[in-house]
């Protein structure tokens, strides 16, 4: 069953009748529709009527619109408005540009811009590698979408993906200090969106990728890799992969098993289950088998299709090319990021024992967690109201933190597996468990020890 979310929190402002009940009797009709209370409080008082404002979180906007009936159908109370806190946080956008420097004097003015500002102009003509140590391009990141693969809701386009981009800027700065933008792209061509990245890198110290469709986003990817000197990175791709491996290796040391000895299915094979394959692979993962909505993954039928042919190259040593159902049977470790409700609890049962199961799509896992709970020793999720989180915010701030610091010029393999083992080693073996093997995202250590890991791979590669 799914619980009410702070996503859909609401507050209701009722009137009602005065009585010693009334608040007691506006409480529990709001907890008779199954949404979970987060505040009462009386906004105004008169000689027989009370205005009091109710929060709680609703499952969805139906629900809502429930506990909005259920409080209208007692006598004498009436609901005057409904509040959405999730909009409101929006208004006007989440985040904003200020100044570090003080502009108080001419004399500031005259060194922030004309005519000061001339010599620091010539001085980045004259050294072009300057520009990082001189302007925000030591510190910013662009975040790129073209609105095509937005986490649940799928093709919105550039305008609607817009306040996904601002939240991603908003952790960007939150955790890893890091200043972002939204560079939202009204056009899906892979050509015209190279371009335009081309055109506008040198405002920017790095370039994340978001949400843009498979296999258009590899495509993309790679070029400006080839084509940019500064850090392209996609996180749907890699920022989970990062997350992927740091649970797996603490849900390995958990259950006892070592990574070139367990058996993987990973399901789906688009961005992110290709980058989870490629970087479980970099950990020492042999045995694995990636799975799309028509099978396992083999050479024997994806002649046609690049990406696969390259994935089924390098996986499934073995041919199979059974059902995904089939495949669990005696795996060790299920790794979903496909669709929702795909298997349940007798899939997982026939694994084997001290399973590990990471069911990541979202919102509705592969498998219900606690059907899944049941059969396997660890279970993970992309979901913050269960155990076990993989969430792609413990990698990113961090990474792009230790890029920025060391000057990189790219993003490579051994960065992203190093940023995934520091993540893992943030969690103490006095903390670790089957419930706890991530940390949680909010622990400031964790952009910490990325962003150190990365730097000094980054030093290392660039010394060599």
């Amino acid at each position: 069953m799914v619980q009410p979310s702070p996503s859909y929190t609401i507050t209701l402002r009722v009137e009602t009748p005065a009585s010693q009940r009334a608040t007691s009797e506006l409480v529990a009709q709001v907890a008779a529709t199954g949404a979970s209370l987060t505040g009462v409080d009386i906004a105004h008082s008169g000689a027989d009527r009370l205005l009091v404002d109710i929060t709680c979180d609703a499952v969805d906007g139906a629900h809502s619109d429930r506990v909005v009936e259920a409080l209208n159908a007692l006598d004498g109370v009436r609901v005057v408005k409904v509040s959405d806190s999730t909009f409101l946080m929006h208004l006007g956008g989440k985040i904003e540009v200020n100044p570090k420097v003080p502009l108080r004097t001419r004399r500031d003015l005259s060194r922030a811009y004309t005519p000061g500002v001339a010599r620091v102009c010539q001085a980045i003509a004259d050294r072009p590698e300057d520009a990082r140590r001189l302007t925000i391009k030591r510190n910013t990141v662009a975040v790129v979408t073209d609105g095509t693969a937005v986490l649940g809701l799928g093709d919105i386009g550039a305008s609607a993906a817009l306040p996904v981009m601002e939240g991603k800027a908003a952790l960007f700065k939150q955790f890893g200090g890091v200043d972002a933008w939204p560079v939202c792209l009204d056009t899906t061509d892979p050509d015209e969106i190279v371009r335009i990245v081309k055109a506008m890198a040198p405002v920017y110290g790095g370039i994340n990728l978001e949400d843009i469709s498979a296999p258009r986003c590899f495509e993309i990817e790679s070029r400006l890799r080839e084509e940019l000197d500064i850090p392209v990175f996609h996180d749907d791709q890699h920022g989970t992969a990062i997350v992927v491996l740091a649970a797996l290796l603490n849900a390995l040391r958990v259950v006892g098993k070592e990574m070139a000895d367990v058996r993987i299915v990973v399901a789906g094979t688009g961005a992110a289950g290709s980058a989870i394959i490629r970087l479980l692979q970099a950990q020492g993962a042999r045995h694995i088998v990636g799975f799309d909505r028509f099978g396992a993954v083999h050479c024997g039928r994806v002649a046609d299709d690049p990406y696969l042919r390259r994935l089924a190259e390098s996986t499934n040593p073995d041919g199979f090319s059974g059902s995904l159902r089939e495949g669990l049977a005696g795996a060790d470790v299920f790794i979903g990021v496909s669709a929702g409700d795909i298997l349940d609890g007798s899939d997982i049962a026939a694994m084997s024992t001290d399973a590990i199961v990471f069911a990541l799509a979202n919102p509705d896992p592969e498998v219900d967690p606690l059907a899944a709970a049941a059969h396997a020793t660890v279970v993970a999720t992309g979901r913050s109201d269960y155990p076990n989180q993989i969430n792609n915010v413990l990698a990113f701030p961090g990474l792009f933190r230790g890029l920025l610091d060391a000057g990189a010029r790219e993003v490579t393999d051994e960065m992203l597996r190093v940023a995934a083992v520091a993540i893992a080693g943030v969690v103490s073996p006095e903390e670790l468990n089957a419930s706890f093997i991530i940390p949680g995202v909010f622990n400031p250590r964790v952009a910490e020890a990325v962003a150190e890991a990365v730097r000094r791979v980054c030093e290392a590669e660039a010394h060599a």
